[in-house]
């Protein structure tokens, strides 16, 4: 099971999503028992809804890039760790996700789906998928889209 935490501190995303919480909550659910890591743990993480300008300040003071992007991990644990963490309740980390990118990217699709993607690919980083390599943006990308496909139906 995962516990999600939002916190919004850009007014402009409650009239998108009334109550992100209970939005993203149903798909939690179905997230939780498609992804193997989650199936046996109980997973807690904050998600920030924010603005641009928010995020290109988390940007350049924990990533040293000074621009913003459209969602930030923070994970609490290394990937090596996670995966050998016995316990069962685990606070897995911290999102951020700026408004105007994901508003700017719903131009050409729905504002949910951008927003859905975005936080899938946050929540996918914060159990230890990346896309440095090109064999790993491989694996993610497909994690990705079977959750996409999972939750947008």
């Amino acid at each position: 099971m995962i516990k999600i935490n939002v916190e919004i501190n850009y007014k402009h995303w409650i009239k998108k999503i009334k109550n992100p919480k209970k939005y993203i909550n149903p798909k939690l659910n179905i997230i939780s028992s498609a992804v193997p890591f989650l199936k046996k743990k109980n997973v807690i993480l904050t998600m920030l809804l924010t603005s641009s300008k928010s995020i290109k300040k988390l940007n350049k003071k924990f990533r040293n890039k000074n621009k913003s992007t459209d969602v930030l991990s923070f994970p609490y644990f290394q990937p090596s760790d996670l995966r050998s963490i016995k316990g069962k309740n685990i606070y897995i980390g911290d999102l951020a996700i700026s408004y105007e990118i994901i508003n700017r990217r719903s131009i050409k699709n729905n504002f949910r789906i951008e927003f859905d993607k975005a936080w899938i690919h946050g929540l996918l980083h914060l159990i230890g998928y990346d896309h440095i390599k090109n064999k790993d943006y491989f694996i993610m990308n497909k994690v990705e889209k079977k959750i996409l496909n999972l939750i947008c139906k």
